[in-house]
């Protein structure tokens, strides 16, 4: 099993910045896939980057230019670095594992972004 665990999620004012972090433990595959969803309310749940264990990343139109994924490997963490925020970023933040070789999926529990003056 592996537990993920989000934080630096809160209040942030249009045009601001936030860094959000998930940290991975228990069972970790050297060769994964860590990424960042979002939902806001009333919507689904949709892709904002994600980043390859052997340094890709790709990202969601929606956030080119303002959002940065990255990874430290040897503590099993990635980061999204937010900035120029706008109110329809305001979601739900949750990050997750995926190990291609088992097909398997792992999910944080999330953390909240909003954006307001």
């Amino acid at each position: 099993q592996v537990q993920l665990v989000e934080s630096g999620g809160g209040l942030v004012q249009p045009g601001g910045s936030l860094r959000l972090s998930c940290a991975a433990s228990g069972s970790i595959s050297s060769i994964n896939t860590m990424g960042w969803y979002r939902r806001a309310p009333g919507k689904q749940r949709e892709l904002v980057a994600t980043a390859t264990s052997d340094g890709s990343a790709n990202y969601a139109d929606f956030v080119k230019g303002r959002f940065t994924i990255s990874r430290d490997n040897a503590k099993n963490t990635v980061y999204l670095q937010m900035n120029s925020v706008k109110p329809e970023d305001t979601a739900v933040y949750s990050c997750n594992i995926y190990y291609p070789t088992q097909q398997r999926t792992f999910w944080g529990q999330g953390t909240q972004v909003t954006v307001s003056s």
